[in-house]
């Protein structure tokens, strides 16, 4: 059942139904929030806070736009005012935290299996240096695959706004990187 019959049978009172778009998209829009927080634990109060915002909100749902670019733009609203209300915090621990369990690559050694943990934690950390709007830009880009005409309506930013962050985003992220990772390493970055 694709999401504008589920969305006409959740109006109509069969809100059992909001269930199936809450498992169709809550891993995916957790893991775009935690990239943009940098926190597991925010990044579930805000997917939480989010579902219970996009239900009371669905019958201003117009359908112009995919339902989850729309509950994407709810959830990044409520991000960015969860952000504002705190300060961040960065440590290498929380960069592990955020991490999990890295997937192991059978056919690297474990030189080259800790060179590569070392090089996506760089990774992380040059993510956190970039600013509010370039990071989102970039993981809704890199990361979630949306088209710009996609992340100009979740952000709620002309086109043209979009590349111009995606591009300042992936030069911040290079020239940070740059200075971080010898150049004899650089091959091995995710």
């Amino acid at each position: 059942m694709d999401d504008s019959q589920l969305i006409k049978q959740i109006l109509s009172g069969d809100t059992a139904s909001y269930a199936l778009l809450v498992r169709k998209y809550q891993d995916r829009l957790f893991n775009t929030l935690v990239h943009f927080l940098g926190s597991r634990e925010d990044a579930e109060d805000i997917v939480q806070e989010s579902f219970v915002q996009a239900y009371l909100k669905l019958a201003t749902f117009q359908g112009n736009s995919l339902f989850y670019t729309w509950l994407y733009r709810i959830a990044f609203n409520v991000a960015v005012s969860h952000r504002r209300r705190r300060k961040p915090v960065y440590s290498v621990d929380l960069g592990r935290e955020i991490a999990g369990c890295e997937p192991v690559d059978g056919g690297a050694g474990p030189e080259q299996r800790m060179q590569r943990h070392e090089n996506v934690e760089q990774v992380r950390a040059a993510l956190e240096t970039l600013s509010e709007e370039h990071r989102s830009v970039l993981i809704l880009r890199e990361l979630e695959g949306l088209e710009y005409d996609q992340i100009a309506e979740v952000l709620n930013t002309p086109i043209g706004t979009v590349r111009s962050r995606l591009h300042r985003a992936r030069a911040q992220l290079r020239d940070h990187l740059h200075n971080l990772i010898p150049e004899d390493q650089r091959e091995m970055l995710p």
